[in-house]
This record gives structure tokens, C-alpha cells and sequence, in this order.
């Protein structure tokens, strides 16, 4: 690939575009908001001028609403080799290509499973999909051609290739990207009128569920008008499972101990099974994440601190696995949380010590 269009030049295309002028491909930017790809090209991006003919493949990277319409137009225009899109829902835009009579051999769509909460160009980068699934769905008339695209454009953004039929994607990401979002945004709306003393309480808990909930509405009101009918089928499983849960807590304030007991079984048994559930999250190296242990370090708000940490882990060799940090509401310290493997938990936390660091329990 040599050339490329960005067609959306948004928090993904922007990114996509990114990593693609840091591998050597020449990238053209547009956009129906003019300001917004002269901003891209500003960031390095790519240049907003057009280009004189076409190009090796065009990104569509655009709301799923307009995904249909945007492609018809550039392919009307001949306007690249390839196409394809990196919208979040795959089979409507699909179908709605088909019924406009075009030729898809040339197109394939696509779906990077990255993302931040804030959008726009400004909050591009060129690594946002390192590592990161990024799903195609062709299908038997995709040209070779366009997918051995679209797998040069994954490599080239460092991204993992995923391969799966269009409505099963769409399924897919109802249960682990749409549907987790309305249930963020449904706890974040409960705190809209709590007390400010209850709101002050916030900890690590309600700050990781209602994280996603900070995104923009409008661009989520695009992705769940484009996929509704997954989303809802879990929507009402959902219910099913708080239906329960309110019957359960319910009886836990029984007087009867029988049904007390009734309850605590129920609780504990939608506990459980999201102790199963989340075990099968896939961890940092792509299987079932690994138990690991957490040596929390009392940390100052202060420049360099975090550096220093790091710093102190690695001269006692051992290898972060992750790491959270919690803030201490009103108080210029928190807690860091590092994650490590069990056995390498003592040797940390005997080395940070060692450095001066508060080890807590």
C-alpha cells in the first residue's frame, strides 16, 4: 500500500491515519467538516488536499448511518482500488450497499476494537489499535485483493486480525461493547441527583463501571441506532437476571430465616456466576487472565512519582502485569496498584520497602 483516502477524519480514522503516514503510506484526508481534516493534517495525518487519482484503498470512517452513503459516493467517483469501512456495526450498512445495487467485490467491512471516551481528531493516536482485535468480514465475493488490503492495513497499525461473518459481529459486540455501555450509563445516571455527600464517597468500583459512560451521546446514539435488536435480546436477559436480584434482596430482609436464606443462595448464585463470566475475559496475553497478586504502594501526587515506582520494580526484576491507581478523595496521595505474578508479589513488596514506599495491605 502506498496510497490510502481517510474518509472520517474522527478519533479512528484520524489514528488509522496516523499509523499509517508513521509506516510510509502517503494519506489523503476528507471530511464533511472541512476544519476538522485541516486539524488531522495539522497533526501530522496526512495532507488535506485531494488526491489526482486513485488511490490503493480508501477507510471509510464515518457513523454507521452514513457508512452506505459515503462509500456509493467514493466508489461512484472511482475514487480508490479498494474499500472498506471501520464502522462498529457491520451488517446493516452491508445490506443497505446491496440494495443500492453496487458492485462489492471491492469492499470489505471492518471494525478495529479500539476506542478512547473522548473523539475527535485531537484525541487521535497513532498506536491506538496496537494490539488491539480488528475485525474483517468478508464474504465469498470479496476480491483477494481488497482483504490482502485490509490485512496490510491491520499489520501496519500493529492491530490483530479478526475474521468473522458480518451479523455475528454484530452479536459480538452487542455483548461486549454496546450493551456494557447502556448498563455504565444506566449506573452513571444514578449518581445525576445523589447527595453530594453520597457522590463524594466514589471509589475505584464506580469510577471503573461508569468509566465508558463519559463518551459522547451522539456518537453512541449512531452505534445503537444501527444494532438495536442485539442490544435489546440482552437488554432483557439483563432484566431477567435484576428481576432476580431484587426478589433476592427482597427476601434478605425477611424476618423469616428461611427466606433470608432463599435470598443469600439467590445473591450469592448471580455472584458466582459473574465470577465465571468475567474469568473468561481475556487477560493481557490473549487467554484467561492469570491470577495475579496485587502489592498496593501509597503514592504522593507528585511529578515523577510513578517513574519512580517503576523504576524501583524493575531493579528488583519484576515484571509489571498491570497496574490501577486509586485516588484519595481530597488528598493529594492514592494507592497503586500493581499486579504481578503470585510468586513475584514478596520479592516487590520487600524491594519497595526497602525504597522507602508504604506497602499496603
Amino acid at each position: 500500500m502506498r496510497t490510502a483516502l481517510v474518509i472520517g477524519t474522527g478519533l479512528i480514522g484520524t489514528s488509522a491515519a496516523l499509523a499509517l503516514v508513521g509506516r510510509g503510506v502517503t494519506v489523503y484526508l476528507t471530511d464533511h467538516d472541512p476544519g476538522q481534516a485541516r486539524t488531522a493534517a495539522a497533526l501530522g495525518a496526512g495532507t488535506d488536499e485531494q488526491p489526482e487519482g486513485p488511490v490503493d484503498l480508501a477507510i471509510v470512517a464515518v457513523p454507521p448511518a452514513h457508512v452506505a452513503r459515503t462509500l456509493a459516493e467514493a466508489m461512484d467517483r472511482g475514487a480508490a482500488r479498494g474499500y472498506l469501512d471501520v464502522a462498529s456495526v457491520k451488517g446493516g450498512p452491508r445490506r443497505e450497499l446491496e440494495e443500492r445495487g453496487l458492485d462489492l467485490t471491492t469492499y470489505l467491512g471492518t471494525h478495529p476494537m479500539a476506542g478512547r471516551e473522548r473523539s475527535g481528531p485531537l484525541a487521535a493516536t497513532a498506536d491506538l489499535f496496537e494490539g488491539r482485535p480488528w475485525v474483517l468480514t468478508p464474504t465469498p465475493g470479496t476480491d483477494t485483493e481488497v482483504l490482502n488490503q485490509a490485512l496490510e492495513l491491520v499489520s501496519l497499525c500493529r492491530a490483530v486480525p479478526v475474521v468473522m461473518p458480518a451479523d455475528a459481529h454484530d452479536r459480538a459486540v452487542a455483548l461486549v461493547s454496546h450493551m456494557p455501555h447502556l448498563m455504565s450509563a444506566l449506573v452513571a445516571a444514578r449518581l445525576e441527583k445523589a447527595d453530594d455527600g453520597a457522590v463524594r464517597l466514589c471509589g475505584q468500583g464506580v469510577r471503573d463501571v461508569t468509566r465508558v459512560a463519559a463518551s459522547d451521546p451522539a456518537m453512541w446514539i449512531d452505534i445503537l441506532n444501527a444494532n438495536p435488536g442485539p442490544v435489546a435480546d440482552l437488554l432483557s436477559a439483563v432484566a431477567v437476571d435484576l428481576d432476580d436480584a431484587v426478589r433476592a434482596l427482597r427476601l434478605l430482609e425477611s424476618a423469616d430465616p428461611a427466606k433470608r436464606g432463599e435470598g443469600a443462595a439467590g445473591v450469592e448464585t448471580l455472584l458466582r456466576r459473574g465470577n465465571k463470566g468475567r474469568g473468561r475475559v481475556p487477560g493481557k496475553h490473549g487467554a484467561a487472565p492469570l491470577a495475579y497478586e496485587t502489592v498496593a504502594v501509597l503514592i504522593s501526587d507528585q511529578p515523577g512519582e510513578l517513574a519512580r515506582i517503576f523504576a524501583d520494580a524493575g531493579r528488583a526484576a519484576v515484571n509489571i502485569e498491570d497496574v490501577r491507581i486509586e485516588h484519595a478523595t481530597g488528598q493529594q496521595a492514592g494507592l497503586v496498584q500493581l499486579m504481578v505474578e503470585p510468586s513475584a508479589a514478596p520479592v516487590l513488596s520487600a524491594a519497595l520497602r526497602e525504597r522507602g514506599w508504604s506497602i499496603r495491605q
